[in-house]
């Protein structure tokens, strides 16, 4: 399992933060390399990017004597040697490697600069067996663009990708990683409105988080691919519980679950934590009166991590249910005598034409991911329960001139979030709905009708961002035969056991209230109820 390398801000003990540190400075220091840094930035030109790169190499800096920051302006020779043009620019190593940062590495992006730095320190990609198979069928070069938010949780994981295919084959492969809030005209020209999304060549391969091996593939065949299937058995691992999905439900019951004595493992295919890593504040769970979505992510996961192996970017590619049940991921095949399915719910979709050929290009389903691009635009916010005012709210306060669509004459969202709105002065458009999303490269205005009037009329915009509820992930479940409700949700009893004996589920792939809360509390009661099941098993009586 890899090591989670990222430093999450809780209300630990200075001596835990220490040790944290002093695991940093001991891991740098075992680097067989050096880590040559080199800061370009325009002549007189002092803006908070440039200066951003200074304070967080800076915090490096202080982990190893290893890294090593040089500064120069755009004029300088080094900069016309490796066509350095943009201000700033971060050059990584660049005597062995092709790698380098436009913009700044902050927020969630210090994250990709701490493996990047481990990785060049190392020398080794560090990239699994199948991977490694994968990519040494490439055999002509590879330019690859990574476009990237500090604000996005799920483009560390993209990016680390490109840098790990950069380090391996540093003669074919270059890579950019490119902040969309520094480069926004770049972001403009690549139409990325929406991250991560990852180009190789010019041609996009990536459109959100990737598994490792699922970007290797697409950079080989440069074309995004959505499965990888490994060409030999992986790694075997059995265990007592697998639990598929890595959100609220899912952590919570892999805590329980080891606490119980269950061997366990989680597998999760993309960013740990589900919806509530992209959610910009919570302000309903217990304990924290407001917290950012993925601030609680992060202390979640340092806490199961205490007691849970997790798989992270593994996607889970076949299982079949017969004692032991089998689940193959992309990566490995695990035996296991019970399965938790916390596959969570994804985003509901509008159906109308334009959405799925704009998507990325001004249709978004992540305030918190891609607002940053659309500051000082007009866009619409489609909704109108507490995840479509919260996320309208976290649009205004960044700068951005949002408007409501809401179908209805009255928001479902709780009256709190409702004079956020109407104190901030956020315009809404009642009994309104999106018939068509047009654009030629990106969104540039949408058509929608009154549905009382029958009135159509067309809305400039440049961005939609839609909130308008979630689709349960069943696929799984069908695919072991599992029932479901008539309005697609797992069915199950009230201990979370479905029809298959051994298969159980939690969380919002249940339905219900599809609360932070609520599905964490699933995930307890599964975990003890399958603890209890294997103890004596309900279906041999």
């Amino acid at each position: 399992m890899q090591q989670d390398t990222t430093h999450v801000d809780t209300p630990q003990s200075d001596m835990a933060s220490e040790a944290y540190l002093a695991q940093l400075k001991a891991t740098f220091e075992q680097l067989p390399n050096d880590i040559p840094l080199y800061l370009f930035a325009a002549k007189g030109h002092e803006d908070v990017f440039t200066q951003a790169n200074r304070q967080v190499i800076r915090a490096f800096r202080q982990l190893s004597g290893k890294i090593n920051l040089r500064e120069y302006d755009l004029d300088h020779e080094l900069a016309k040697k490796w066509n350095v043009t943009s201000s700033p620019t971060l050059l990584i190593a660049p005597e062995r490697f092709s790698i380098r940062w436009l913009g700044a590495p902050m927020g969630e992006e210090a994250r990709t600069l701490l493996e990047t730095l481990i990785l060049v320190g190392l020398g080794k990609s560090n990239l699994s067996e199948q991977s490694l198979n994968v990519i040494k069928k490439i055999d002509s070069p590879r330019n690859i663009k990574v476009f990237v938010s500090p604000t996005c949780p799920y483009c560390p994981q993209e990016a680390v990708n490109a840098v790990k295919a950069a380090v391996e084959m540093p003669e074919l492969i270059s890579l950019e990683i490119i902040d969309i809030q520094c480069e926004p005209e770049l972001a403009n020209q690549y139409a990325a409105q929406s991250v991560p999304q990852a180009f190789a060549n010019d041609v996009l391969i990536g459109q959100g988080a990737q598994p490792e091996e699922v970007f290797i593939l697409s950079l080989n065949k440069l074309e995004p691919q959505t499965i990888f299937i490994p060409d030999s058995d992986a790694e075997l691992v059995e265990t007592d519980l697998l639990i598929i999905g890595g959100g609220p439900a899912g952590l919570t019951a892999g805590i329980y679950a080891v606490r119980s004595g269950l061997r366990t493992a989680v597998v999760e295919r993309e960013a740990l934590g589900g919806q509530v890593a992209t959610t910009p504040v919570v302000e309903n769970y217990p304990g924290f009166t407001s917290v950012g979505g993925k601030t609680l992510v992060d202390v979640m996961v340092s806490h199961a991590l205490q007691y849970v192996q997790i798989f992270q970017g593994e996607a889970v590619m076949e299982l079949h249910a017969a004692k032991p049940i089998t689940v193959m991921t992309n990566r490995r095949k695990f035996l296991t005598k019970s399965v938790l399915l916390a596959t969570g719910a994804t985003h509901r979709h509008l159906n109308v034409p334009g959405e799925s050929r704009l998507a990325g290009r001004g249709v978004s389903y992540c305030s918190t991911c891609d607002g940053p691009l659309f500051k000082g635009k007009k866009v619409v916010m489609v909704g109108g329960g507490n995840s479509a005012v919260t996320e309208a709210l976290h649009l205004f306060h960044m700068g951005v001139d949002v408007t409501l669509i809401h179908r209805r004459d009255k928001l479902r969202a709780q009256d709190f979030l409702a004079k956020q709105l109407s104190d901030n002065n956020i315009a809404v458009l009642w009994d309104t709905e999106i018939k068509e999303i047009r654009g030629e490269e990106r969104v540039e205005e949408i058509l929608v009708v009154n549905n009382k009037t029958n009135e159509t009329s067309i809305v400039e915009t440049s961005g939609v961002f839609i909130a308008i509820g979630y689709t349960p992930a069943v696929e799984l479940a069908q695919k072991l035969g599992v029932e479901v409700t008539p309005d697609g949700y797992i069915q199950h009893d009230g201990k979370h056991r479905t029809n298959i004996p051994g298969v159980y589920s939690a969380g919002d792939v249940e339905g219900g209230f599809k609360q932070i809360v609520t599905a964490s509390g699933q995930g307890a009661e599964a975990a003890m109820t399958i603890f209890e099941d294997l103890i004596n098993p309900y279906w041999l009586k």
